[in-house]
Order: structure tokens, then sequence, then C-alpha cells
């Protein structure tokens, strides 16, 4: 799950070097905090929220297919 939400931020963002995800949780259930540098908060987040909504609907369903719940936070 790390590194779906790495792959699609890196994508998103001007400067993915900056991009940092962290993991935390067991097997039921994870959280994964996403940091990303002040100048690419706006495009992580998008319009109204829509990608980052986009962004937790697809680990959502990743999540599914190994019968678990993932939870993104991102951090400013």
């Amino acid at each position: 799950m790390k590194d779906l939400i790495e792959y699609i931020a890196k994508a998103l963002v001007d400067a993915p070097e900056t991009v940092e995800v962290t993991e935390f949780g067991d097997e039921e259930a994870s959280i994964i905090k996403l940091k990303v540098s002040k100048e690419d908060l706006g495009k992580v987040i998008g319009k109204k929220g829509r990608t980052a909504k986009a962004m937790r609907t697809i680990l959502s369903a990743a999540a599914m297919k190994v019968q678990k719940r993932s939870t993104l936070e991102i951090i400013e």
C-alpha cells in the first residue's frame, strides 16, 4: 500500500524527491501518512479535495483485495 501511494504522489508533484510516505499499523488496519513540500500540497489535495479523495478510493480498493483497512493522511 505504501508503494502505491508513493508512486501516485511522485507522479503528481513537481519535486518527487521530497515525497515521504510512512505506514503504521498491524495486519488488520494501517495508516499511511503522506508528506510533500508546501508548494506541492495543492497538487496532492486537488480542487475541493478531489485528488486526495481519488487517492483514498484507490487505496481502499487495493486494501480490500488483501482484506485490510487503510487510511490516508496528508501531512503539511
